[in-house]
């Protein structure tokens, strides 16, 4: 009688610690499968904001001729808020996006643009050149280049985003431009290099976008056009 009682202790705590053990294993599973759930919900988030913005320059849906610019208002070379649709309203406007004073691609239409303002502002226009950098970097553009024109900063792409020229920038740009912008670019764009002529009601009435940053329109097929807008403004 006391062998069978032994028996069935051994018996019942055996059972009891297969149990234990089927229920730790389960369990331990269980949380390795929600880790796994969340890294890869994690993972589709990350990739979901990614796909928020177009991958490629060739994608972008930027604005179009006829229609009108949004209100923004951006930071001057020297820190001073600048309200843009109020400088528009002004006078005629060619706006020019580029990637930043770091291009030497840019670098170079800003210094083409600057040989080109005495026959725009004969025209009566005023220039206007925007890039992702920082206020800082657009005073070093305009000394370097000996600019008259404004520089604006859109840091942050917000208005380059409204304009629908933003897109991911390629992975080799990742590191440079949180320096660039003062860590404002936190979703890592750039912006398409576009060139749009505006009327004094800030609509689009002429358009240069090309996704190749290497191409910008020349300085005297610029001026031509904007004769020819003028005139009919």
């Amino acid at each position: 009688m006391k062998q069978t009682t032994k028996q069935l202790v051994r018996i019942s705590l055996s059972a009891a610690i297969f149990s234990l053990c089927i229920f730790s294993s389960t369990t331990l599973s269980a949380q390795q499968g929600n880790l796994i759930n969340a890294k890869k919900m994690a993972d589709e988030g990350i990739k979901s904001m990614s796909l928020t913005f177009p991958q490629k320059p060739e994608d972008i849906s930027p604005l179009l001729i006829g229609e009108t610019i949004p209100s923004a208002t951006l930071k001057g070379a020297n820190g001073e808020s600048f309200d843009l649709n109020k400088e528009v309203a002004a006078k005629p406007t060619i706006l020019i996006f580029y990637r930043g004073g770091w291009c030497p691609f840019c670098s170079k239409q800003l210094s083409g643009l600057q040989n080109a303002i005495p026959e725009l502002e004969k025209q009566g226009y005023q220039l206007i050149a925007i890039s992702t950098d920082k206020p800082e970097g657009l005073m070093q553009s305009t000394t370097k280049e000996k600019l008259s024109y404004t520089l604006l900063s859109d840091s942050d792409l917000n208005l380059a985003k409204q304009f629908g020229i933003a897109f991911k920038a390629p992975e080799g740009y990742w590191e440079m431009l949180p320096k660039t912008t003062g860590g404002m670019n936190k979703e890592l764009l750039l912006p398409v290099p576009s060139i749009f002529i505006l009327d004094q009601k800030g609509a689009i009435r002429f358009e240069y976008i090309n996704p190749d940053f290497k191409q910008r329109i020349s300085t005297a097929l610029l001026t031509a056009v904007a004769q020819r807008i003028k005139e009919e403004l």
